[in-house]
């Protein structure tokens, strides 16, 4: 289906980061989940697992190294199938407020609630909760929010994003179309696939990007349709 202009701002503001040319360490690992461009959280299994790669592996189904759109949309499809839990072909607002606080509460600003220690990490600290609301105030500073902290792109909650029609349900070609625009805004080379590697730079390239500064009556175009400049 074509895809609305409401949602193209939205979309521009999900790639911003410049690709670095040289490798960077692997994000992802520990208690601080990964989050899939279709909004699935990979929580690591034991300490310091590597869940960025663990998704990819799961995503490339032929297992050749690379990621293609079809493998994309094939991957949305199977987590559609989970998130539409009464099965009727649609994400109806009430699955989608089960996905936002009980399947993916790392979205949610409190830290409190985002956070899933991997198995075998000691328990969470007072300092721990300091260094997670450090991280808040980090990731809003470069204009990151919700899901984007953890994620490949700019989508503070990629599952609601993919209403297309803004009906509030998300069908399941919403969800693939989604899937779609999304490998397309990841593959900047337009090489019709993707290496782990290169997911890797985009993820640390957003997450090194210096904090953004903003006058006052500066439109503000952090995440999604900027809001309007002050008077």
């Amino acid at each position: 289906m074509p895809f609305p202009a409401l949602m193209l701002p939205l979309l521009a503001a999900a790639l911003q980061a410049p690709v670095p040319q040289a490798p960077v360490t692997v994000i992802g690992r520990g208690g601080v989940p990964f989050i899939t461009p279709m909004g699935e959280p990979i929580r690591a299994r034991f300490p310091n697992e590597d869940t960025l790669a663990r998704w990819f592996a799961g995503a490339d189904r032929n297992g050749d190294g690379f990621l293609t759109p079809d493998e994309m949309q094939a991957y949305a499809d199977r987590y559609f199938e989970i998130l539409d839990s009464n099965h009727d072909g649609q994400i109806d607002p009430d699955e989608l407020v089960r996905y936002e606080w009980q399947v993916a509460p790392e979205i949610q600003v409190n830290s409190r609630l985002r956070r899933a220690r991997a198995p075998g990490e000691a328990p969470k600290t007072d300092t721990d909760d300091k260094k997670d609301q450090a991280l808040d105030r980090r990731s809003a500073d470069q204009g990151l929010q919700g899901a984007a902290r953890y994620g490949l792109l700019n989508l503070p909650e990629p599952v609601a994003a993919a209403d297309a029609d803004l009906n509030r349900s998300i069908s399941l070609q919403e969800f693939r179309q989604a899937a779609l625009d999304r490998f397309q805004l990841l593959d900047s080379r337009h090489a019709g696939k993707l290496s782990l590697q290169e997911l890797e730079i985009i993820r640390s390239a957003a997450l090194d990007r210096k904090p953004i500064k903003h006058r006052d009556k500066d439109a503000d175009t952090r995440v999604g349709v900027p809001l309007p400049p002050g008077d």
